[in-house]
């Protein structure tokens, strides 16, 4: 390995330098040992791994992972001791201390810890929060900049990576006999990938600070890839302070909720920055791949992913999300896509200067040119007034491709004038008005057609390497993204629909629906299908969410179909509930019908699924209605919190099975939509091992996935990771569909069987039928005051009431994240565990775990949650928070979590937690993060504990009734929440709590 050159540290050497002019050098006391902050032995840390040619080995990642953190904590320090040179000492204080408590593990040392963040004042607990949470999502771009390393060292063959890429599942498939070339292209001709980014408020950072942070991570990318001269890296290090003394100079808490039409910016940014020009970069790729092994290109019209959003889209328990929020994200969705075209276009008409061309292509130009010469002059004057780059004159048919371009661009133009008219004008009919204007695009095949002539001249004049470069790009974006960037998946609950057809038929006198049994609901709906009359009375008035669930209908009719996705039912228990929104869409004037998707979500939802699905493809007006096409969500959150993590993924593998067999009998093709969140509680894990872990046959080439809140981030948030994050579906979709893992053993099934139902029994004996439970839960976790984030549109609760089936279940699992006790993902498994062992099944657990990918994925998620746990920390919260009666109550939660770490680590015959190989890079991780996480927990505990107080009594306590911080910057700050008037006091802990809400989340990297 390369060591650092002597003018990359001058550079660095440099920078120090120059900050130290603008800063005060002070002699930091700190006390317990640790490293601390400021430590001069560790302010020059070398960067040795910067343009070092690559990784060689894990070791190596490892240690560019210290070393990146190392760099952007000291240049963080080295601005908070600019600004706040006294909250610096403290803070490096405070950091040495945590790392001591994190080495150590001592009860003492996590104790002089927690004493020195107890006395420090509400404007210091401030700051000091703010720091922490800023180190953090600093650390957390050093990780991803070694994921990103990593990856390119495993892509060109310098280290092996734990997964695999698409063109090594090529090399695998072919090599064990499991596959042919020609069957492999056969397969990714008809395999589609159809990531739906969703608006669940799991993305706790502002988007202005994940702006800064992307800067960052940038220049400290460009740092270790690009070659630079020593000012060149003097002034990248620059750059990277000044975006992280922006981020430390903006206020990170969002002071207002942000509306479903905020949401839905934020995710379309993803397209502007990764997405949009990513995917055709990864379809060369795949391209490469298959010419590697003797295969033509994807054909031109293939869509090997797709994009859908829920952003908008999703009313079920959010009454922000009306039909005009959905009419408003739908056209800015389509205006996102025609700017991004525009853009696209004019790039085109640059390169493609070629003047040989097919007589087709030369046929079309010339037909523009001559529309277009007799108003020359106009349209020159025209062009310049739209502020088009270049080429505002009529071309000449010598540069056919430009002509043609130009025509295409001007009608981009126009199409982006006609959705800002119906933007600004309310009432009109989206879909109508686009159809009604010739000059505007509503298809991607009207926009396709030119490109694809224009691809085909250069074909078949020989220019096959101009056709297969810029022009390929566009139309795969086109066939991809189409004239909508994403489509929009509805979601609404079953019992709304009922509720609007119990409407009707009580006006008309047919009687209540929702007082009909099944069969008869089920006869009306398929008879009133049948019927060419309509059902909706003209006199009918309607109200409240009546009114809101027809007019969704009502807008989706007006709006063009190629923007809508699926109708996604929540909640949804029986034929009838599918039925009836079919019928609501035709009743509205929906002519391009939504596919409907029912979501089962509980655990009896999912046991009862096959027999709604049964008598729903049993409906011969249905199964015709369909074409063989059915698409069936299954739900990861609800189920987890309904019946524990192990029982709900048991309960989801069988569904499945059951699904495909039913659909197999009544010849359909079944898509399955996962509805997986960030968090392993919420079904999160990493992709290729969670869809190699389905059930065989489930998957068949087609799977739709949600893409949610940090896993957005996560995934999309940098062109490295988009890479990596496509890559990696679509080998695993390949693998499963090609070479589908085998079915477990009957002998495996009996033991999950009896392990699901030993723990959803355990589960609920506490989190359902103790009567501590409720009380515990609230006290000891921040529950409560999640909604202060404002991290989302939606309530955190459908009903405002008090029991856990209201609480939606990203809420459910943040606030057991915060406190890193992770209850839900644990709870149940360890009695299930010693069970069977005490029963003589260890060796039998221990040989699923060994043989069967859904066992390890399963039980590895586990793990990876114990070791972000610490039980010292949750009892924290529950000595300062809860009443002393429910203390006993924790010990016993707190003996369950102990238990099963214990039983988890004998059936993975682990020695520790995360004691294999393959998990290095993971514990690295974990020591780097814990110093960070800890601080801002015990702080969390003493706001909240505060807060709690203040709010019950009405009173702060004497020492600071009037408070007023000394801090003018920290005034300023805290008058910033007006919520709370001038009572900075209240300030000062809701900004603090927040912000450790938000520090936790970054440093756990999951919030719901």
């Amino acid at each position: 390995m390369a060591t650092l050159t002597k003018d990359v540290e001058d550079a660095r050497m440099g920078v120090e330098n120059l900050s130290a002019k603008h800063s005060m050098a002070l002699p930091l006391q700190r006390t317990g040992g640790g490293d601390g902050l400021g430590s001069t032995a560790n302010l020059n840390t070398p960067m040795s791994l910067f343009m070092s040619g690559g990784l060689h080995s894990q070791d190596e990642g490892a240690s560019l992972l210290k070393e990146d953190d190392s760099l952007l904590r000291h240049t963080f320090f080295s601005i908070l001791r600019h600004h706040h040179p006294h909250i610096a000492a403290q803070v490096d204080q405070i950091y040495a201390l945590s790392q001591t408590a994190a080495t150590t593990g001592s009860a003492g040392d996590f104790k002089n810890l927690e004493t020195c963040l107890a006395e420090l004042k509400p404007d210091q607990r401030v700051l000091v929060a703010s720091a922490f949470s800023q180190m953090l999502n600093l650390h957390n771009l050093s990780e991803e900049i070694s994921n990103a390393q990593i990856e390119k060292a495993s892509r060109i063959g310098e280290i092996e990576a734990s997964t695999r890429s698409t063109n090594k599942s090529f090399k695998k498939l072919i090599a064990d006999k499991l596959a042919t070339p020609e069957s492999i292209y056969e397969t990714l001709c008809n395999q589609t990938v159809d990531l739906v980014l969703t608006a669940h408020p799991t993305q706790a950072l502002r988007q202005s600070l994940l702006k800064k942070y992307s800067s960052v991570r940038h220049d400290l990318d460009e740092l270790h890839n690009s070659r630079m001269s020593a000012y060149e890296k003097a002034e990248c290090l620059e750059s990277i302070r000044a975006q992280i003394q922006s981020a430390w100079r903006t206020d990170e808490i969002r002071r207002s909720k942000p509306s479903p039409q905020d949401e839905m910016r934020q995710g379309l940014s993803y397209f502007h920055e990764t997405i949009f020009e990513g995917l055709p970069r990864f379809l060369r790729r795949i391209d490469t791949a298959l010419k590697n092994i003797g295969q033509p290109s994807l054909p031109l019209d293939h869509c090997l992913f797709k994009f859908g959003s829920w952003m908008g889209g999703d009313r079920d328990g959010n009454p922000y999300v009306t039909p005009s929020t959905t009419r408003d994200v739908v056209i800015t969705a389509r205006l996102a896509a025609t700017n991004l075209y525009f853009k696209a276009v004019e790039k085109l008409m640059y390169e493609l200067s070629v003047w040989r061309c097919s007589d087709e292509a030369r046929a079309l130009a010339s037909s523009i040119v001559a529309r277009q010469t007799p108003d020359a002059a106009m349209i020159s004057e025209e062009r310049k007034r739209k502020n088009y780059a270049e080429f505002w004159h009529v071309l000449a048919v010598s540069e056919p491709y430009r002509v043609i371009l130009s025509e295409v661009r001007d009608k981009l133009y126009h199409t982006r004038e006609v959705l800002h008219h119906c933007m600004v004008h309310p009432h009109v009919n989206v879909k109508e008005y686009l159809e009604n204007d010739t000059e505007a695009y509503t298809t991607k095949e009207e926009f396709l057609q030119p490109l694809t002539l224009i691809y085909k001249s250069l074909i078949d004049s020989g220019d096959q390497y101009i056709a297969k470069s810029r022009i390929l790009d566009v139309i795969r974006q086109v066939t991809t993204f189409g004239m909508g960037l994403v489509t929009l998946d509805v979601r609404q609950e079953s019992s709304k629909h009922a509720a609007a057809i119990d409407a009707i038929t009580t006006f008309l006198g047919l009687g209540s629906y929702l007082e009909w049994d099944e069969k008869k609901r089920q006869e009306f709906l398929v008879a009133e299908l049948n019927s060419k009359r309509p059902l909706m009375p003209a006199g009918l008035k309607l109200t409240g969410e009546v009114a809101d669930v027809i007019n969704t209908f009502k807008i989706i009719a007006e709006l063009p179909s190629d923007s809508m996705g699926a109708y996604v039912i929540s909640m949804a228990r029986s034929a009838s509930d599918v039925l009836a929104v079919v019928l609501l869409q035709r009743e509205m004037g929906v002519t391009n019908y939504m596919r409907v998707a029912p979501l089962f979500e509980t655990l009896d939802d999912l046991d009862n699924s096959t027999d709604t699905m049964k008598a729903l493809l049993g409906c011969d007006w249905y199964l015709q209605h369909i074409n063989g096409v059915q698409e069936v969500m299954v739900g990861y959150s609800d189920s987890g919190k309904d019946a524990g993590r192990i029982a709900a993924a048991w309960g989801l593998y069988e569904v499945q099975e059951s699904l495909v067999k039913v659909a197999k009998e009544f010849n359909v093709k079944l898509t399955l939509f996962h509805g997986r969140g960030g968090t392993v509680g919420r079904g999160g894990g990493p992709t290729h091992l969670a869809i190699l872990s389905q059930p065989p046959n489930t998957i068949n080439g087609s799977i739709r996935v949600t893409v949610q809140g940090e896993v957005l981030e996560q995934q999309f948030g940098e062109e490295e990771a988009a890479f990596r994050t496509l890559d990696l579906y679509t080998s695993a979709v390949l693998e499963a569909s090609l070479a589908p893992t085998k079915a477990p053993k009957p002998e495996w099934r009996e033991v999950m069987v009896e392990m699901s139902k030993v723990s959803c029994e355990a589960y609920r004996e506490v989190v359902r039928k103790d009567p501590r439970f409720i009380e515990y839960f609230q006290s000891a976790t921040p529950v409560n005051e999640l909604g202060r984030l404002n991290i989302g549109s939606r309530p955190a609760k459908r009903k405002a009431a008090g029991s856990i089936d209201d609480l939606r279940a990203i809420p459910w699992i943040f606030a057991w994240t915060q406190t890193r006790l992770h209850l839900p993902v644990w709870l149940g498994i360890g009695g299930a565990f010693k069970k069977l062992a005490d029963a003589g099944k260890l060796s039998l657990l221990q040989e699923m775990y060994k043989e069967w990918p859904f066992m390890q994925v399963t039980l590895d998620m586990v793990e990876m949650v114990f070791a972000k746990a610490d039980p010292r920390v949750s009892l924290l919260y529950e000595e300062h928070l809860c009443r002393p009666e429910l203390h006993q109550f924790g010990n016993t939660v707190r003996t369950a979590f102990d238990e099963c770490k214990r039983e988890l680590l004998a059936v993975e015959s682990h020695k520790a937690l995360l004691s294999d190989p393959h998990t290095q890079m993971l514990q690295a991780k974990l020591r780097l993060r814990t110093p960070y996480i800890t601080p801002l927990n015990i702080l969390q505990v003493h706001c909240l504990k505060q807060l709690r107080t203040l709010e019950a009594t009405g009173e702060a306590p004497d020492e600071y009734k009037n408070y007023v911080p000394e801090d003018k910057e920290v005034r300023a700050l805290l008058g910033r929440d007006k919520s709370v008037k001038d009572d900075l006091f209240r300030a000062s802990l809701q900004d603090c709590l927040i912000i450790t809400m938000k520090g936790i989340s970054a440093g756990m990297q999951n919030t719901g």
